[in-house]
């Protein structure tokens, strides 16, 4: 079975994404262009939502175990002011994430922080921060990119991992699904395989095997199962591309009833 990516892999990806997504604004027409993926927002606001998010997350990976995020971070982000000209604003970014990865490094993977998935099957800890973090930065990246004109499929390794870290951080709860219980398999293109199980228990997540031409696919076991790459199952969790953009097996319609759901507790 294949393993999670290690601390130091995320924390090269979340470098590696920031300037990705650096070089795409510093080629950008204007810092005005609309993010089609983020309605409302322009390139700006991403911008300035990605650092600020990074600075967030530092603070609250630096404050420890805690019940809430730091008082002084919440109150930082919300009167966050950034540079105006495209230059400072890009060494503004630079910098808030070199303060998150300062953070992370400092901490360890192991160290405990609030975070806002308890009840999920994700860590509280900076190494589930450092995961999370890694899609963040990866697929506010996408949207920078289609701003641009020119998106590019999220990394392998990256989207391989963040299919699994969606599931296990947003979709796992043990709030009751309200509906007939079911299976929603998620199955990457690149050889990963993953069962979403909802029923009265709530919602948990498992590897499973990919299905091959041998063995073929348990139709019986999931109301509807996902094929893509994995880049495309990211996107599609995190509602940047829509499921006809995918192959979908089974019920299609229990993916909405999925998408519509808000467990009552996470």
């Amino acid at each position: 079975m294949e393993k999670n990516l290690e601390f130091p892999d995320l924390l090269r990806l979340i470098d590696e994404r920031s300037t990705a997504f650096r070089a795409v604004v510093a080629a950008a027409p204007g810092l005005d262009a609309q993010v089609p993926t983020c309605p409302g927002w322009t390139l700006f606001d991403l911008v300035k939502h990605l650092g600020g998010g990074d600075r967030f997350w530092a603070a609250i990976v630096g404050a420890g175990p805690a019940d809430a995020p730091p008082a002084e971070a919440v109150a930082a982000r919300a009167a966050l002011e950034v540079p105006q000209e495209r230059e400072a604003l890009l060494a503004w970014l630079d910098a808030s994430t070199q303060l998150l990865l300062d953070a992370l490094r400092a901490a360890g993977p192991e160290s405990g922080c609030w975070t806002w998935w308890p009840a999920s099957q994700s860590p509280q800890t900076a190494g589930g921060t450092a995961r999370h973090r890694v899609q963040e930065t990866a697929v506010h990246t996408y949207d920078a990119q289609l701003a641009g004109g020119s998106a590019q499929p999220l990394p392998v390794e990256l989207a391989l991992d963040g299919v699994e870290e969606f599931l296990f951080t947003v979709c796992a709860t043990p709030s009751a699904w309200p509906h007939k219980p079911t299976a929603f398999d998620f199955h990457a293109a690149e050889g990963r395989s993953w069962r979403l199980t909802v029923d009265g228990d709530g919602a948990r997540i498992t590897r499973i095997p990919a299905p091959t031409a041998a063995t073929g696919e348990d139709s019986d076991a999931a109301g509807a199962s996902v094929h893509g790459t994995a880049s495309e199952l990211v996107l599609y969790l995190y509602d940047r591309i829509q499921a006809d953009s995918l192959r979908v097996d089974g019920d299609a319609g229990l993916l909405d009833l999925l998408r519509a759901w808000e467990p009552e507790e996470k």
